[in-house]
């Protein structure tokens, strides 16, 4: 099972239908994943409690609403929970998934075959790498949106901890 993340995941927070069919899905998986702020959806469900998680850099101290201890990594597996980090980290999600699936000379192979050896022209896709004026200059401009994200898992991280 895989959660995409995205823009559009605030209203899935509190969507009781959509976390019902998640936990559901989840008892039966044999991997529950999610890429970017998919890991807040996770979370909601109540699938990361007591779990280690990644998600895009700018919501992951979100995750702790949720019971789960964020880590700043592009991949992170904890038990049959896999999370990737921002839209980047995709790509090193699903070779983590594909090693884990069928090994990793396959994920070498498709690795190989799809060229994936970044060199980015610029040092600056971390908040911690990046100079101070970009990070700040990126908040200010998603700083609605996470607002109204944090509203959101405000209200799903007391539903989780409630039960």
């Amino acid at each position: 099972m895989c959660v995409p993340g995205g823009a559009g995941i605030n209203s899935l927070l509190n969507d009781p239908e959509t976390l019902d069919f998640l936990r559901r899905q989840a008892s039966d998986a044999r991997y529950v994943t999610s890429v970017c702020t998919g890991a807040l959806v996770l979370g909601a469900a109540g699938l990361l409690r007591g779990r280690r998680a990644t998600t895009h850099w700018l919501p992951l101290p979100m995750l702790a609403a949720f019971g789960c201890e964020p880590e700043a990594e592009r991949v992170v597996v904890d038990g049959n929970i896999i999370t990737g980090g921002g839209v980047t980290a995709g790509i090193d999600f699903a070779l983590t998934v594909t090693s884990e699936l069928f090994g990793a000379d396959t994920a070498k192979r498709i690795q190989l075959w799809i060229e994936y050896a970044p060199h980015p022209p610029f040092d600056s896709g971390t908040p911690e790498r990046a100079d101070a004026s970009v990070v700040q200059a990126l908040r200010a401009a998603a700083s609605a949106h996470q607002s109204e994200r944090d509203s959101a898992v405000g209200r799903a991280g007391a539903r989780v901890a409630d039960g």
